[in-house]
């Protein structure tokens, strides 16, 4: 069974139709790479997984449970958002991390939140903080940053702060961990040592869904791309295929932007 089941996605802003019927699957430990040009509906459709953006149409499946159900609006409410935004980590393309923070409490901060909300949470407190900062600490140390948590953002590279943000994400231990183009906001040095960290969670199996603009990265590190141009998924299939042998000349158009020559 999928982790993921997404069917019948649509957006709308207005008049302007942003998703046309999206319809995909996510397995377990698979990497998901959507591709395409600005404006064809990649982060609009993260941002509806995501439950940042209410859906027009369709439904959002994760481990069998519907959560959201376009034509159901018990599934709309805020509270059951804030509840199905657990299942997905979402890493920013410009980090969003909490400038007054160290690194550690950024990390730390949305479990000691949610812990609040435990039954057992005012007998186990200093039992569960320590819990969630030890799982914090051992998910920095996976990212590189162990010699940095008392650091806060503003005395960090932008390489480093992508990274804490991963952290941060993968904290909650989300079923779907997901990317909008995690490199956009960096220097072209820094671009490599987060896309090395994505590779690394993509080789141990991470479910992930990465928007991104990396063309070779995607090919090298997805299981499967997504070509998404006007709204609509136009192609899909490995990189083998989307790379090496695109069906769709929409697809090969944009391709040979970056593979020609």
């Amino acid at each position: 069974m999928s982790v993921l089941e997404v069917k019948g996605i649509g957006k709308s802003f207005g008049s302007l139709e942003v998703l046309k019927n999206i319809e995909f699957s996510v397995r377990k430990g698979e990497c998901v790479a959507l591709i395409g040009s600005s404006g064809s509906g990649k982060t609009t459709l993260l941002r509806c997984l995501n439950f940042l953006e209410t859906p027009n149409s369709g439904t959002i499946t994760v481990n069998g449970e519907t959560l959201f159900d376009a034509a159901d609006t018990a599934t709309h409410s805020e509270t059951e958002r804030r509840k199905n935004r657990l299942h997905f980590g979402l890493v920013f393309q410009s980090f969003n991390l909490f400038p007054q923070y160290t690194v550690l409490k950024n990390v730390t901060l949305a479990s000691e939140l949610l812990a609040k909300e435990r039954p057992d949470y005012k007998q186990n407190k200093k039992q569960i903080f320590a819990e969630i900062e030890e799982h914090a600490k051992a998910t920095l140390a996976k990212m590189g940053l162990s010699d940095k948590l008392e650091n806060y953002p503003h005395q960090l590279s932008g390489g480093q702060q992508q990274r804490v943000a991963i952290a941060r994400a993968l904290a909650l231990s989300p079923d779907i961990l997901c990317f909008d183009e995690p490199t956009s906001a960096l220097d072209p040095e820094l671009t490599g040592e987060v896309l090395r960290v994505i590779k690394e969670l993509a080789e141990a199996d991470t479910t992930m869904i990465i928007v991104t603009h990396e063309m070779q990265f995607a090919r090298d590190v997805a299981d499967t791309v997504l070509f998404m141009d006007g709204g609509v998924i136009l192609e899909r299939g490995t990189p083998e295929e989307v790379f090496g042998n695109p069906k769709e000349e929409r697809t090969r158009h944009f391709l040979d932007r970056y593979f020609s020559g």
